[in-house]
Order: C-alpha cells, then structure tokens, then sequence
C-alpha cells in the first residue's frame, strides 16, 4: 500500500523496509493516513511505548512531494499528539538520521527538542552508532500538556 508511494516520495531510495506491515497490523490505533481523491497523501506511523508508559513513538512520517507546504504533517503529528494526551502520555520521542536536515527542522518547529547526544555532527547533537556501527542518529522528545 504505502510501500511503492513511499520509494516515488524519496526519489527512488528504497525506504520500503521502513514500513514493515506489522506497523499496519498492530499500531493503526495510533497510525494516520491522509488522502485526497482516493490517492494517498500522508501518513504517519507512530506507537504508544509498551515499555515507557507515559511515552509515545513516531517512527516514520511522509507527505507526497506535491502536498508539501499545505499542513499536512502539521495534521498528522496534532492528531498523534492528542491521540497520545488521550492515552494518557506525556512525552513523544523521535529519531531522525543527522543528514536529514529537513525532517531536523520540521521536528524543531514543531515544537520537539533535540536531545543532547555523545557528538556533534553539522552543528547538531547526536548519538553516535544509536542504530549501529556508522549509524548515528538525532533524538527528539517533545513534551505534551
């Protein structure tokens, strides 16, 4: 479903392991898709934490090129945000890689802070190997009310 959009959506990269179907399968209480005319626009995969009972996850978050620039993510993280207040959580963690410079301020403007990490990268705090050797990663928590 999302999978072949998601690919289109990146320029071709292959971010469809992104997207196992155990996300569809198990988080759609917490998981939103956008669509216009019966196509696809957005969607946003997110969990409220088994482990953190007070947090919630965003794993992953896309918007058709076309549709950036018309709120459509601004909907989708305010409907997670009230979906995680109503499941009675306070804090909403995010992880992004370093070289996502756009998805860094998206996050920061939308009112997430950038935890401090082990070293910076560009100017910004990171974990280094947080998903593995060379993998490292920006996490963001934002608190709810």
């Amino acid at each position: 479903m999302l999978s072949p959009l998601i690919n289109e959506w990146w320029g071709g990269r292959d971010m469809s392991d992104k997207l196992p179907k155990l996300f569809f399968d198990h988080f759609n209480n917490s998981s939103f898709i956008v669509e216009q005319d019966g196509k696809v626009i957005g969607f946003l995969i997110g969990f409220m934490s088994q482990s953190h009972l007070r947090e919630a996850y965003i794993h992953f978050v896309g918007v058709h090129p076309d549709f950036r620039k018309h709120s459509i993510g601004k909907q989708l993280y305010d409907k997670f945000f009230k979906t995680a207040v109503k499941e009675d959580r306070s804090l909403v963690r995010a992880v992004t890689s370093p070289v996502n410079k756009g998805s860094i301020a998206y996050h920061t403007k939308m009112g997430f802070e950038i935890k401090d990490g082990d070293k910076e990268v560009d100017g910004i705090s990171v974990f280094s190997d947080y998903d593995g050797p060379g993998q490292d990663r920006v996490l963001f928590v934002k608190h709810l009310t």
